[in-house]
């Protein structure tokens, strides 16, 4: 029978002059949903559903209001689950289902992996609870509970533990969930616990995928929400960088079709001038469903007084108490005191002591569980460490000295008692460790991506480097395979090398410092894989794009040739300066010309092979450092190959034209082949490598992350192996493409001990 709700959107609908198949536009509702509501066959409607519909009827004020009312009277309960397969997978797309399935088994074999590797459940899960937010820091329950006008909204009961976040957050109808918390409380096991949980189970197509965005990086004065998500998808899974149905790419898609369930991570992380205008920006996407984590004291100041996380209902995480810590403690070892006792029971006798005892002093440091598990490496993890020297209070006078004995024995313990694949000396591995931390207290994120390690040096070192490492590859290009064909070495061609190999280095490291932006500072790892086979549109639409970027390219380029030619022949040759000055235009007019066919010819090449990234094809750190390194390999090879037969063949053909101008007989031109094809050679050899090095991400990596760092001692030479172990030891996380460290305490700590020595 059909409802009353149902009737009335049909007479709207009616009234409105619109079909089924214009509400369907309007309202970007599937056509069977819009069939099934009128017909009062919905089993089971949604909030977001009637406010799809009402926008488009185009309802407004009380008719607004009635209409809801309706909705709740004369329609099911709305809800905030999703519908029934085959309600709304109509209208998403198929390569978004797939996508988006994609996404959610690689996201879910990831952090499982985390999850063991950071031992969350050994022996078992540290009890993270909560109590519920205190209530000013709220939105009505009404609006929380999404309660049509009129209807009584009382307060949820919220208080849980780690296990039951999932189902916490389901009681929720708003969807939208704060969870506050100390540093060390757990926030992030929690997210990481609770996108597992969401993962879990049977997943239908209409079913968002949680992930985990650390909100460090977003700038909301500048970069709407919905972008920033996408660009950190883009960074974690570059396979998600191909086309999409409309033109966006898959990971704006997924964004932009509420595929995504953000887990928003560090809302006390944004900088404090910004946390007001990401409120904002939050609270403009009510229909947006979230989980945000906080420390309390940030997120207590951006809120104020009336400013809230509209709909959002928020759970606040408390301390593990001295019970906790006796039965995670003891289990955490088989070791035994002297006198045959458990290890950790002299410690534990004393946790309920009155304060100012080391009893209280300890429950009070291990009272979250990232200090709980410091004291289980440092003691329980090793064969000889007592943790009864917590008891010294002359040593430890409170809880304060505790944590920074345990922080600063952190790292040495885990470089003694697992020596792993790899020997490090523990003082070596913490110098090179505490590099880093600094490295990333400078740039001000937790971060740890390979692609920025040349950030770690300031700009009046980097681009000296960079000037000299370009130009001796291109010089010595140059020289060699200008000696090859001349039958000798001579100086000559070593001062031309030098020359034309420092004014490119500058060129290069000029243009990376300030054309890619004073902001940034470094290259992005490209999202790109070569194939030679398969010609399809998209293809041949970027190398249609990458042959206009070759065509100006090599135009500059040569223009910048000629005149610097045209300048050495004064110089090395004598020539009257007033000849120089013609030479060098004339110069630069024909080499431009040659470089800009031979320029355009080898990157439209190269872009006829390039395609974006599978989805599974990296997952790690090293996944995209492999990925970039064989995509630059192929790029160069290509480059060298294509340039070296276009350039000669340019040249050629710009010499049979010369030649039927006898008067430009005069001008100081050398068109044999022989200096073509050495022209080529120089320009697909130099000019490949000299792309490598300074125009891509693993190239900047290469030159300064695996020679110059390691060469001035501030990191190892086998950097990649090094950040892995430090990975397996568990001083670093993995989060997608980039690494953490395990705790931002950890980070600060090493970073303060590194700047100390220093």
């Amino acid at each position: 029978m059909t409802s009353e709700f149902g009737k009335m959107v049909r007479r709207l609908r009616s009234r409105a002059g619109m079909t089924q198949d214009d509400l369907e536009q309007r309202s970007t509702l599937g056509i069977r949903t819009i069939r099934r509501v009128e017909s009062g066959e919905h089993p089971n409607l949604r909030m977001k559903t009637v406010q799809l519909l009402a926008e488009g009827l185009g309802l407004e004020g009380n008719e607004l209001e009635e209409f809801i009312a309706a909705a709740g009277r004369g329609a099911p309960r709305p809800s905030t689950e999703p519908e029934p397969p085959g309600e709304e997978e109509s209208r998403i797309p198929d390569e978004l289902a797939e996508a988006a399935a994609s996404l959610a088994q690689e996201l879910r074999l990831r952090w499982r992996e985390e999850e063991e590797h950071r031992q969350l459940r050994d022996p078992f899960p540290l009890p993270v609870r909560w109590r519920p937010m205190a209530p000013e820091q709220l939105d009505l329950w009404a609006n929380i509970r999404r309660s049509p006008p009129g209807e009584a909204a009382e307060p949820m009961d919220l208080t849980g533990r780690l296990g039951r976040i999932a189902d916490i957050y389901r009681q929720v109808p708003s969807g939208r969930l704060v969870v506050l918390g100390r540093a060390g409380t757990g926030k992030s096991i929690l997210a990481l616990r609770f996108a597992l949980d969401r993962l879990s189970g049977d997943r239908r197509p209409t079913d968002p995928v949680p992930v985990i965005f650390r909100l460090e990086s977003w700038n909301p004065g500048t970069t709407k929400l919905r972008d920033w998500m996408a660009a950190q998808l883009l960074r974690d899974h570059p396979g998600l960088g191909a086309p999409a149905h409309g033109g966006s790419t898959l990971a704006a898609a997924l964004v932009n079709h509420d595929l995504i369930l953000p887990v928003l991570d560090g809302f006390d992380e944004i900088a404090k001038g910004l946390r007001h205008d990401a409120l904002n920006a939050l609270n403009a996407a009510t229909d947006m469903p979230l989980l945000m984590t906080s420390r309390p004291d940030e997120y207590r100041t951006a809120v104020g007084d009336n400013h809230v996380l509209k709909a959002a209902a928020g759970v606040h995480l408390t301390d593990l108490d001295p019970s906790d810590l006796v039965h995670y403690l003891r289990r955490t070892t088989t070791r035994r005191t002297g006198k045959g006792a458990p290890l950790w029971d002299p410690v534990l006798a004393g946790l309920r002591g009155e304060p100012g005892t080391a009893g209280a002093n300890i429950a009070a440091a291990l009272s979250t569980p990232l200090m709980a598990s410091m004291a289980r490496t440092v003691y329980s993890d090793t064969h000889d460490e007592d943790p009864s020297e917590l008891l010294e209070t002359d040593r430890f006078g409170d809880a304060d000295a505790i944590e920074r004995h345990l922080l600063g024995n952190f790292v040495p313990t885990v470089y003694r008692s697992r020596p792993g694949g790899r020997r490090y000396e523990p003082e070596q591995a913490r110098r090179w460790l505490g590099y880093l931390a600094r490295h990333l207290k400078r740039l001000d994120t937790h971060d740890l991506a390979w692609w920025q390690f040349g950030t770690s040096m300031r700009r009046r070192a980097r681009m000296p480097i960079m000037v000299l490492a370009v130009g001796l590859v291109f010089g010595l290009a140059d020289t060699v395979v200008e000696a090859i064909f001349a039958g000798e070495m001579r100086a000559l061609l070593v001062v031309y090398g030098v020359v034309f190999g420092l004014m490119i280095g500058t060129i290069i490291s000029l243009v990376q410092e300030f054309a890619v932006g004073s902001r940034q500072r470094f290259l992005e790892p490209s999202r790109i894989q070569m194939r030679i086979r398969d010609r399809s549109p998209s293809r041949r639409r970027n190398a249609a794009h990458r042959f206009r970027t070759g065509l100006i390219s090599g135009l500059v380029g040569g223009i910048g040739y000629g005149i610097l030619n045209g300048m050495l022949d004064v110089v090395v040759h004598g020539i009257d300066p007033g000849q120089s000055l013609v030479n060098a235009f004339f110069g630069a007019a024909v080499f431009g010309s040659i470089f800009a066919f031979a320029s355009g010819f080898a990157f439209g090449l190269i872009g006829l092979c390039e395609e974006p990234l599978d989805i599974e094809s990296v997952g790690s750190p090293e996944d995209l450092i492999r990925t970039n390194r064989t995509a630059v390999i192929v790029q160069v090879s290509l480059f060298a190959a294509s340039f070296g037969i276009a350039l000669p063949s340019a040249v050629w053909s710009a010499g049979e034209l010369l030649r039927q101008f006898p008067s430009l007989s005069g001008v100081y031109l050398d068109w044999d082949p022989n200096y073509g094809l050495s022209f080529g050679l120089i320009g697909g050899i130099g000019g490949g490598m000299v792309y490598a090095l300074g125009m891509t991400a693993w190239g900047q990596w290469l030159v300064f992350a695996r020679v110059w760092l390691p060469l001035t001692g501030r990191l190892p030479w086998a950097v990649p192996a090094f950040l892995e172990d430090a990975y397996d030891r568990g001083v670093l996380r993995r989060a997608g493409v980039v690494y953490q460290f395990r705790h931002e305490r950890l980070q600060d700590h090493l970073a303060d001990v590194d700047r100390t020595d220093r």
